[in-house]
């Protein structure tokens, strides 16, 4: 472990088990831009994933002396602390679980990590391209780890869901070049310098082949021994990843109830919006039509410098309004994501330092044509002011906060939440007026409140209850889970598929956006009745932004009171 002041205090713990921690995951090393992490890949072995555990284990004792020193206790070192005591207690738990032995999923796997890595790597000089080289030489033995893990979890009985590895063997497919477009792998490196083409064309011939590898074995042997298994998770396994995902343990049966009063609120919102386009017409009737006759952007670089330009459009806008922008926080690009993945948008962080910024991710999933209707709330969400605005901030005053929490320390339904609020915000702010933009952003909603219901419904097989205009009185199945989502969403039928399969191999995940969206709109509530007409939506935004990630029962308390 990294050595230590002799009276450390819980941040500096925090920012020491940064540093241990990007020793055994390089990847997270390129996330944060880490120097040394370039050329390595994790070991997603049994041993691989046992070391991270003990890695926990010990900066947790670490941390309960670090809190016994005097200036502990302050509030700066409290809440590094209560955050890192939540991620390795959880991390811990899953372990101890085996998740590690069955982690099968269309967008969270080591296979998804690995590949993701890749597109964060620079390839401005000759020195990128021999790293990227190096790097595409250690995919065979990272891979031949994550198969060694997924064997022991066979033995174990411990193993993912058949429509995750059914999803993952057809990406995988895609990786490797099965079809027109080649491998990926190659691709990464056609740029590469003449000097260094034998070597990188080899590199990547290589990771090719542990890929092409691994997707046989899912195809021959674990695919046929998973055959009838269930693609749920039960209530024990799913409460774990709740207190994962959201950092607290959540009320399940409340929460289920709360998606279906949203549900029910936005159904009506949406009628109201989608009669302003058509009177008399069903949402999700009026969706279809803007996709042929609403405003649209045709072509993929097309779309990316839109959205490039609604990213800034909304800088100059709240910059200074709304919130108090750092000159290199307003720096976000816009991106296509490479082919074979989910269909979901996403957003990658910037480095510690800002060598590279924060950047969306939009997969077109072999589109050439789109309906701006469902993009720009999305784009609020995933760039600004949602996840870049966040996550920037952080990394912005990580000398106030810690290393930990302007990087990896993160609570995905903190995350998520903010994203969704900002959604909300940009509602509240008229920056969606228009009709067409703002039956999007309620289709977004929606697809949340929905989350909740069938991924706490699918996998607890709760009952649908009797005022709901679906199957009320039967139980939750996968099956009926994809007919309702498909039944009240906007979005083509691939992103459909695509987010059920999500919510099946990444339980409780999904649901941390309307949890955390409930949490961010309830702490700005508190915060507003406490101060009267002293509350200052702007310096609440700030201060609310520097706190860093805090699981959802600590961060209400702590916006409450700003």
């Amino acid at each position: 472990m990294s050595t230590l002041t002799s009276s450390p205090l819980p941040r500096q713990v925090a920012d020491a088990y940064v540093d241990d921690l990007v020793a055994l995951d390089p990847s997270l090393g390129t996330y944060i831009g880490a120097p040394g992490s370039a050329r390595r890949l994790p070991d997603h072995s049994p041993a691989g994933s046992q070391a991270l555990a003990d890695l926990a284990r010990e900066t947790l004792a670490r941390l309960a002396e670090a809190e016994a020193r005097p200036g502990g206790d302050s509030p700066q070192e409290r809440r590094c602390a209560r955050l890192l005591r939540d991620r390795l207690s959880a991390d811990i738990e899953i372990h101890e679980a085996g998740e590690h032995l069955r982690a099968v999923s269309n967008i969270n796997s080591p296979l998804h990590a690995i590949r993701e890595t890749f597109t964060l790597m620079p390839t401005a000089t000759a020195e990128d391209h021999a790293d990227l080289a190096a790097r595409l030489r250690a995919v065979p033995a990272s891979v031949a780890g994550y198969r060694a893990s997924l064997e022991e979890g066979l033995a174990r009985g411990l193993h993912g869901g058949p429509k995750q590895v059914e999803t993952v063997i057809e990406q995988l497919g895609t990786w490797v070049g099965d079809g027109a477009a080649g491998s990926w792998f190659a691709q990464l490196t056609a740029d590469s310098p003449a000097e260094l083409r034998a070597e990188s064309d080899a590199a990547a011939g290589e990771a090719t082949a542990a890929f092409t590898q691994i997707r046989d074995w899912l195809r021959d042997t674990y695919a046929p021994a998973v055959q009838g298994a269930s693609d749920t998770v039960g209530r024990e396994r799913y409460a774990r990843w709740s207190r994962y995902w959201n950092g607290a343990d959540l009320d399940l049966e409340e929460a289920y109830a709360y998606g279906w009063s949203e549900f029910h609120r936005l159904i009506a919102e949406m009628r109201a919006e989608a009669g302003k386009i058509l009177p008399d017409t069903d949402p999700w009737q009026v969706m279809r039509h803007l996709d042929t006759h609403g405003t649209v952007i045709e072509g993929v670089e097309e779309v990316r410098e839109w959205l490039q330009g609604l990213m800034d459009e909304a800088i100059r806008a709240l910059d200074g309004t709304h919130f108090e922008l750092a000159e290199r926080v307003k720096r976000v690009e816009a991106h296509i994501a490479p082919p074979g993945g989910a269909s979901a948008p996403y957003y990658t962080a910037p480095t510690e330092d800002f060598s590279r910024p924060g950047r969306t991710w939009l997969p077109t999933m072999g589109h050439t044509r789109f309906p701006i209707y469902d993009l720009v709330s999305t784009w609020y969400h995933e760039g600004v002011p949602g996840h870049h605005l966040q996550l920037a901030q952080w990394a912005h005053i990580a000398d106030s906060l810690s290393r930990y929490q302007a990087t990896i320390g993160i609570v995905s339904a903190n995350a998520e939440g903010w994203a969704l609020y900002a959604e909300r915000l940009m509602d509240e702010l008229g920056f969606l007026t228009d009709p067409e933009r703002r039956l999007g952003y309620l289709d977004k909603q929606m697809m949340r409140a929905v989350r909740v219901i069938i991924d706490i419904g699918m996998h607890l097989e709760l009952a649908i209850p009797d005022d709901s205009p679906f199957h009320p009185g039967e139980r939750w199945t996968p099956e009926l889970g994809h007919a309702f989502f498909a039944a009240h969403n906007g979005s083509p039928g691939e992103m459909i598929d695509s987010e059920v399969i999500r919510y099946l191999g990444m339980p409780a995940q999904a649901i941390g956006y309307k949890m955390g969206e409930r949490t961010w709109l309830a702490g700005r509530a508190a915060a507003r009745a406490a101060r009267g007409d002293a509350f200052d939506l702007k310096a609440w935004h700030m201060a609310a932004l520097s706190l860093g990630s805090l699981g959802l029962d600590d961060l209400l308390a702590e916006l409450s009171v700003l």
